[in-house]
This record gives structure tokens, C-alpha cells and sequence, in this order.
């Protein structure tokens, strides 16, 4: 008997299949913008000096392997907290905030998710238009029911008025998800006065907010891409907030992330903290340790956190000087004006406005990768290689 014989097959992700693809391209002069790594000059994906001098202080005092526990690495949670919430928050000074150590920030989405339905049930869960394409699959997964609020109008610009306006019709009680800083994968970011409007009709909705906080320090710094989340859990009793340690400290591959809850009070966090150990622990059981002690140990230390704090200024310095050097570039091509909104874009994405036709003609033709959308992975570029997309980007919308 053929148990797998109506096991039926299914598309690959899309934007892994960009990966093969470039892999498989023979011409010297291609370009990856598609797959979500942060990459240097010389089109590599490196190790932070903080987190190797981490690592071997690790391999040095390191006396077990055993488990850390369901809530994770304890240092890990205690840093972590400090540097999402800042270091005098209202709610850490309470005890009304605490964090789950997850498998990267995805294993943070999926926990979520999971606890919204077991615990919240009947809550639909709102997200962006567009969004992260995975929350769309992720949460469906979770069984809970995706809506949409716009985003980016049909223009590739951020319409905060259609914004504010579907949430005003968010039905009271429901979740919406909002990206904390460099969003994904558009790259527009909400200004303070947005924020609080955005505040405003959470707080008169009865909304849960629940931050996708991916990019912490990509934006416009460490604590100032933290603003809204900090502007939020001052101003209101419960916030739900995922955090990813992949991009500002490199560990993609450790796969380091959390779930961060704050509730109106000290027992309510025990209650709600009980319920993400419980559904973790049919997920994962515990968390992996190395990523998550490399973190604590960097935070930790004055010394290894100032490091690491240069480090994350410079990736992201180079990557507003991309997004500059870009538009630049397509100067001379008489197309600056057509796509200035790249260098006010935050973080590692962009909304570039190609067109599918466009994207799929500078794939064929220029060995140029991105996504269909026309999303593009500005921490990709290598500033030594404007001028060659500038001129193929040119050549596909003339």
C-alpha cells in the first residue's frame, strides 16, 4: 500500500525559488535583490565582531547543554525587554511585561497567533496591504481569520488617510498587526503624528495592538525605531510585540526571536505567560540556546553592546547611502524624481513601483532578481554597481 500516493505537491516559496534561480544564472554580472539578508560590499551575509567575541566567550564558560526552559534563556529575556521597551519603561518597572524566547521572529509570530486563538477566540487579526507575505500564511495556519487595512495606494504611495479610515471600522476587540519600523516589504514608515492617530483609534476601538518589530535599529536607530512601540505600552494597559534578533545582530541561521506581553498588571502576565509556555510547548517544547545566549551575553556587556551598537549603525548607514546613491544614480537617466521615494524609504526593503512586467524583463535581460511585486532588497546592492541597475531600471520603464 502507497500511503503518500494522494499527497499532493505544492508551489515552492516564491522568493527561495527566486534563490535557485539567481544560483543557476551564469552571467557574471547579476544582481540578488530578492531574498531578505542584509549583505556587505562584497555580497556576503557576515558574522558581527560582537557576536564572535560573544561566541568564544561562550565556548569558554559554557558548562552545559541541558534545557533553558519554555520562556528560554533568562538573560536573553531580561536584555531583550530592556532594549524593546528602554531600559526605564513603565511596564518593566511594574513587572506587567515579559518575554518568551521563539524560534526566530517567525516561531514569535506563530506563538502568537496560536495564543490568539486558543485564548481569544472569534478575533480576526488585521494586517497591512500589503504585508510580510508569510503573516498572510502564517496566521491562516493558526486558524485565525485575515483581514486587510490599506497601505500603499495604487501609486506605490503610503495613504494614511485610507488607513486611518478602514481602521476606524475595525470591529472593537480585534487584532491588528502594525510594523514597528522599516516595513515590510514596502519600506514606508509612519511619521510620530501618524503614530499617534493610529493610537488614538486603537485606544477608542478597544483595538489589541499587536507589533511586528523585525528591524529594530535599521530605521533610524536602536531607540528611535522603537518610539511607537514605547508610545504604545505607555499609553495602554496590553501590547503584544515580536521581536527578531536575525537582521541587528546576524543570527539568521540561529534562528533567535520573542514574544514580548504586556498585560494590565503582574498576575495577568503570569496568566498570559502561562498559556505561550502551554502552546509552545506543542510547538517546540523549548527554545534553542546558543542564538539566544550569544544576544544576552552582547546586551550584557558594556563593552561587547557598544560594538555591537557601531555595527548596527553602520549596516544601517550603508543602507540609506544604497537607497541615496541609487536614486543618484537614475539622475542622469532623468528618472531621480520617479523614484525619490526609495531614499525616503526605511530599512532593507523597497517598494521600487516596477511594474511585474518590468521585474521580470530585468530578470531576463540585465540578470537583475527581485520579487514580482517589485519589492527590492536594498541591503543587496553593492554601491560599486548603481550605475549598471540604474541604466537596466532605465532601459525596462522607458
Amino acid at each position: 500500500m502507497k500511503h503518500f500516493s494522494d499527497v499532493a505537491r505544492v508551489p515552492g516559496d516564491p522568493i527561495l525559488g527566486l534563490l535557485d534561480a539567481y544560483r543557476a544564472d551564469p552571467n557574471p554580472a547579476k544582481l540578488d535583490l530578492g531574498v531578505g539578508v542584509y549583505k556587505d560590499a562584497l555580497g556576503l551575509t557576515p558574522i558581527p565582531k560582537a557576536v564572535k567575541q560573544a561566541e568564544q566567550r561562550l565556548i569558554e564558560s559554557e558548562k552545559t547543554k541541558s534545557y533553558i526552559g519554555g520562556h528560554g534563556d533568562t538573560l536573553f529575556g531580561e536584555q531583550l525587554l530592556k532594549l524593546v521597551l528602554g531600559e526605564g519603561s513603565p511596564a518593566l518597572v511594574d513587572n506587567r511585561a515579559g518575554c518568551t524566547q521563539t524560534p526566530g521572529g517567525t516561531g514569535a509570530l506563530r506563538l502568537v497567533g496560536d495564543f490568539i486563538a486558543k485564548c481569544l477566540p472569534g478575533r480576526s487579526l488585521w494586517l497591512s496591504d500589503p504585508t510580510w507575505p508569510i503573516h498572510e500564511t502564517l496566521f491562516t495556519a493558526a486558524r485565525l481569520k485575515v483581514e486587510h487595512y490599506p497601505y500603499v495606494d495604487s501609486q506605490n504611495r503610503l495613504d494614511v488617510p485610507a488607513m486611518l479610515a478602514a481602521m476606524e471600522r475595525i470591529p472593537s476587540g480585534d487584532v491588528v498587526l502594525l510594523h514597528a519600523c522599516c516595513h515590510n516589504p514596502t519600506g514606508y514608515d509612519l511619521t510620530q503624528d501618524d503614530w499617534r492617530q493610529v493610537l488614538d483609534i486603537v485606544r477608542t476601538r478597544e483595538l489589541l495592538p499587536l507589533f511586528d518589530f523585525a528591524y529594530q535599529g535599521f530605521g533610524d536607530g536602536l531607540d528611535e525605531d522603537a518610539w511607537a512601540v514605547r508610545l504604545f505600552v505607555e499609553a495602554l494597559p496590553e501590547v503584544l510585540i515580536t521581536s527578531s534578533c536575525s537582521k541587528n545582530f546576524g543570527l539568521y541561521r540561529e534562528r533567535t526571536g520573542a514574544l514580548i506581553a504586556v498585560t494590565a498588571d503582574g498576575d495577568s502576565l503570569i496568566d498570559v505567560r502561562s498559556q505561550f509556555a502551554s502552546v509552545a510547548r506543542n510547538l517546540w517544547s523549548t527554545p534553542p540556546s546558543h542564538g539566544a545566549a550569544v544576544v544576552g551575553t552582547i546586551l550584557a556587556n558594556s563593552e561587547l553592546r557598544q560594538l555591537w551598537q557601531q555595527e548596527v549603525a553602520a549596516k544601517r548607514e550603508r543602507i540609506a547611502a544604497l537607497r541615496q546613491g541609487l536614486v543618484e544614480a537614475l539622475a542622469p537617466h532623468g528618472l531621480a524624481e520617479r523614484f525619490a521615494h526609495i531614499a525616503e524609504q526605511r530599512g532593507m526593503f523597497s517598494y521600487t513601483g516596477l511594474t511585474a512586467d518590468q521585474v521580470l524583463r530585468l530578470r531576463r535581460e540585465d540578470a537583475v532578481y527581485l520579487v514580482e511585486s517589485g519589492r527590492a532588497n536594498i541591503a543587496g546592492l553593492d554601491a560599486a554597481r548603481l550605475d549598471q541597475l540604474a541604466a537596466a531600471i532605465a532601459r525596462v520603464v522607458g
